[in-house]
């Protein structure tokens, strides 16, 4: 049976708590309220992994059932994909009210102000607006901008030549960042290099499930970018994304990625599973997909030396971008 860290399954923790409540109720029933109340209380807790779980959605209703469902959420992230398929954002585009940028804008900011006291320490990772065309200038005005919505933020850069570009001055500002739509060790070593000095942490965001989909393991990359990241300084966080399955969630939380962002069907399906933890001895299958092998990086230097261009990283982006101009008028 997959166990915790209290060394117990979930089920088995929470039966002996509950046993312990009832033993009172018969010896000092006047104990049972507070027994019960610290029961309820650190229950989550017996679920919870080493690493991080944020929920990867634009809805801040969803945000708060899936809270309550879990017991904790530790952060969210949003992208342009997530907020165009928001509820209320949906609604005026059928009724026939496209935003301009102003207006989108304001609606994204008033959805993560919603979002941002529902989520623990990870915080809310907010995007910035990215085509093929948008300069590292132009990403970080709006950085700032949005940096100052919720005191909780993590600013989204795209991992390009100027996405980086744009991350160094803003992590040298004090902006807490997250680089998205990595998709290759070289491009995870020049986020690394990119933001050494960092003040706060600075997370990795690697999209293991549009590897699989091309039929390579997603999940050998977040293997091999903790391998790398190992011999560095601890400044930046691998926060798993793009996560298609229960079985992908176990083998992120075997690896302790970091963090990990999680559709709300994920996040259910494990709830449904008892907060199913992988045991000891787990281990992930990738079936037919093709193992990505580890390859011998230096983190030193300038990140201008490692090869950072990604079709993925490309076709991400141009996702995004139609994404959000469904909005606009």
């Amino acid at each position: 049976m997959p166990v915790d860290a209290t060394g117990l399954s979930p089920k088995v923790a929470c039966d002996a708590l509950g046993a312990w409540c009832c033993h009172l109720s018969g010896k000092a029933p006047e104990r049972v309220p507070r027994a019960q109340s610290r029961l309820n209380k650190y229950m989550p807790l017996l679920h919870k992994p080493y690493t991080k779980i944020l929920i990867d959605g634009g809805d801040p209703a969803e945000t708060q059932r899936i809270k309550e469902l879990l017991g904790f959420l530790d952060g969210q992230t949003t992208n342009p994909s997530l907020i165009a398929h928001n509820p209320e954002i949906v609604e005026l585009v059928k009724s026939g009210h496209k935003l301009n940028k102003a207006e989108e804008d304001a609606e994204y900011k008033k959805i993560v102000t919603v979002i941002s006291p529902l989520v623990g320490d990870a915080g809310v990772s907010i995007e910035v607006y990215c085509d093929p065309q948008t300069t590292a200038e132009s990403m970080l005005a709006e950085a700032r901008e949005k940096f100052s919505w919720i005191p909780n933020a993590y600013i989204k850069f795209p991992i390009t030549s100027e996405g980086l570009s744009a991350v160094k001055i803003a992590t040298a500002e004090g902006i807490r960042c997250n680089l998205t739509l990595c998709f290759t060790q070289d491009q995870a070593a020049a986020a690394y290099v990119a933001t050494l000095g960092a003040k706060d942490p600075v997370y990795v965001s690697p999209f293991i499930g549009r590897l699989d989909d091309i039929n390579l393991s997603g999940i050998d990359l977040i293997k091999n970018i903790k391998r790398m990241y190992a011999e560095g300084d601890g400044h930046i966080k691998v926060l798993a994304a793009s996560v298609r399955s229960l079985e992908h969630l176990l083998a992120l939380f075997s690896l302790q990625s970091d963090l990990v962002t999680v559709p709300i069907k994920i996040l259910e399906e494990w709830a449904a599973k008892d907060f199913v933890l992988p045991s000891p001895s787990y281990m992930y299958e990738h079936g037919k997909l093709e193992p990505i092998l580890y390859k011998e990086i230096y983190l030193d230097g300038n990140w201008h030396k490692y090869d950072i261009h990604s079709d993925l990283t490309d076709a991400g982006i141009k996702k995004f971008d139609a994404d959000y101009n469904s909005t606009l008028k």
